[in-house]
């Protein structure tokens, strides 16, 4: 059997004791030299093991100050298989950021089935923990479907839900398809999560139809490290022996 590589060995030397609880929150590790000379390593070792733990969220690396173990982020639930199929935002508050017209291209042709330059109503929203973002939602819809009625995101009645509102045009929503994974956050979405480009986020394409048509579509956007995307399913009971049959 390989022998276990040594920065791997002193990685685990100092994420125990960090998930145990023995050094909480805000404690200061020892420097790279003062681990080396510790553990009879040299610093090259002790540097990467400290860069492994940063990599695994468990320290973060004060420029100028050293090493600390890092907080725990509070983590949101959000329920994607909510009764009106609504953001699903669960304990987040829902902030309006704006309205905005604009012309569709790619990938929303496809996704939407609508031509290069077709106009489509961009509404943007965040899910917000106190005054602090953790989501980002961003929806389109084509405007074709609710121009020159009352039914528009910008014309709708405040607190109007989006399937009331597509309803009352004339195109009630009767399925939903969402697609999960993971990109990297894009910069037109970094300053509205006060994050930084490139981090890895959680992506859910959700696309609402009426009849095979889709009438909106929208990507729900968090942290990979704060949210977690709930599904509930139901599923049919087993026939049992006796049970009367159904028509």
């Amino acid at each position: 059997m390989s022998r276990q590589p040594r920065y791997l060995w002193l990685a685990d030397q100092l994420r125990k004791p960090i998930l145990n609880g023995e050094m909480p929150p805000g404690t200061r590790l020892p420097s790279r030299t003062r681990l080396a000379r510790n553990h009879g390593v040299s610093e090259q070792i002790s540097r990467t093991a400290l860069r492994l733990l940063v990599t695994e969220g468990l320290v973060e690396s004060r420029p100028g100050s050293g090493y600390f173990v890092r907080k725990v982020p509070e983590i949101f639930r959000l329920c994607r298989t909510d009764a009106s199929s609504g953001s699903g935002l669960g304990r987040l508050r829902r902030e309006e950021v704006r309205t905005e017209q604009e012309q569709c291209t790619q990938p929303l042709t496809s996704r939407l089935r609508l031509r290069e330059g077709d106009p489509v109503y961009l509404t943007t929203s965040r899910g917000m923990s106190a005054e602090r973002p953790v989501t980002l939602h961003r929806s389109w819809e084509p405007a074709a479907l609710t121009v020159g009625t009352l039914r528009t995101p910008f014309d709708s009645s405040p607190g109007t839900g989006l399937l009331e509102r597509l309803s009352a045009a004339g195109h009630p929503v009767d399925r939903v398809v969402e697609e999960v994974g993971v990109r990297a956050l894009r910069d037109c979405e970094a300053s509205l999560l006060g994050s930084a480009p490139g981090v890895p986020v959680l992506v859910v394409e959700r696309t609402h139809y009426s009849g095979n048509r889709p009438v909106e579509t929208s990507d729900l956007i968090g942290s990979t490290e704060q949210c977690r995307f709930l599904y509930k399913l139901t599923l049919a009971r087993p026939r049992r022996p006796g049970d009367p049959r159904r028509c």
